[in-house]
């Protein structure tokens, strides 16, 4: 059983061995420490100055990584916590995203921005948010969420290919998950992945997930790779507790949003996520969604994520702020009612 940390590493290990023009940069990556979740473990003593811990300036760090990928290399740099991306706003936005159109001609920007993000592990605000909002929308930015249904591997080649930079946003418990294999989630749940899967298209594809022979779903669940777990735990609740048949649709890319499949079928579509409420990418996703979907939806899309608050260190405050299991199956079933 391999945990989605311990794949994304070995990932990274082979991206380097793979690919002399790779860098990695970030605060405390170099060995013996490994990075704060040991994602970077074994990287430094293996390919030495090719991996560099760095000051603690998130702004120098981006602006650093931006600059080898315009010089020709290619960079994959992490940032602690998610939070933190905030502090490289400029870096990402007017440097890095502008520079693949800004001089006359295309220029390819390879570079990878790894986010450890999420609460769930009593962090408390400034370490436990989900900022990707705040990243929506801007021009030859592209956005991807870690899940434990999609190889490591084919999402760093996938937004490589792109020759954009990418933010890779990486929830901190999922980080502790197995990955999913072989077509199988659990005794109940299969997966498939449909389009893109190889990295040829830039989305690195999407998981769908689904009971066998279960039929036309009632609802389609709609989340991030952070959020998977928790949507497959309220799925179990509402089809054995209230004979609704979920499926779930876990997209690797989230901006520009990929063409998500199978959506025409479903009586109702449910979009679910970790950021605060208000802008959400929930409300990118029903943009994109309702002129496919219009004929078809019986209901207006069900948007969900977490509370307008900070977020609490102490578990059972978190808990509230963050979004649960119980709060989807909730409201999906008020939906449906």
């Amino acid at each position: 059983m391999t945990r989605v940390a311990e794949h994304l590493n070995r990932a990274l290990h082979d991206l380097l061995a793979a690919d002399p023009d790779v860098h990695v940069l970030g605060e405390d990556i170099a060995d013996p420490y490994g990075g704060a979740f040991k994602v970077t473990r074994g990287l430094s003593d293996r390919f030495g100055e090719r991996v560099r811990s760095t000051p603690l300036s998130e702004g120098a760090i981006v602006g650093v990584g931006a600059g080898l990928a315009l010089a020709g290399e290619k960079a994959v740099v992490e940032i602690m916590f998610a939070d933190f991306a905030a502090l490289a706003f400029d870096q990402l936005v007017n440097f890095a995203a502008k520079s693949t159109t800004m001089y006359g001609r295309p220029v390819p920007i390879p570079l990878v921005v790894r986010c450890p993000s999420g609460g769930g592990r009593g962090y408390g605000p400034t370490h436990s948010q989900s900022p990707q909002k705040h990243f929506l929308g801007v021009p030859g930015l592209h956005l991807f969420e870690l899940t434990p249904f999609h190889d490591a591997g084919d999402l760093l080649a996938a937004m490589f290919a792109l020759g954009q930079p990418c933010l890779l946003f990486e929830d901190k418990v999922l980080y502790t998950r197995r990955m999913f294999t072989g077509g199988v989630v659990d005794d109940l749940f299969r997966y498939e992945l449909t389009g893109g899967t190889d990295g040829a298209d830039g989305t690195g594809g999407t998981a769908r997930v689904f009971v066998e022979g279960g039929g036309e779903p009632d609802c389609t669940l709609v989340v991030p790779g952070g959020l998977a777990h928790r949507a497959l735990a309220a799925a179990r609740e509402l089809l054995l507790e209230e004979d609704l048949l979920c499926e779930l649709l876990v997209p690797a890319r989230l901006y520009p949003v990929p063409e998500l499949p199978g959506l025409e079928r479903a009586r109702h579509v449910c979009v679910a996520e970790d950021g605060s409420e208000g802008g959400t990418w929930g409300t990118e996703v029903a943009r994109v969604l309702y002129p496919r979907l219009w004929p078809a939806l019986r209901r207006p899309i069900t948007l969900l994520s977490a509370a307008a608050s900070v977020i609490p260190a102490a578990p059972h405050l978190e808990r509230e702020v963050l979004l649960q299991p119980d709060h989807i199956k909730r409201a999906i079933t008020e939906a449906l009612s």
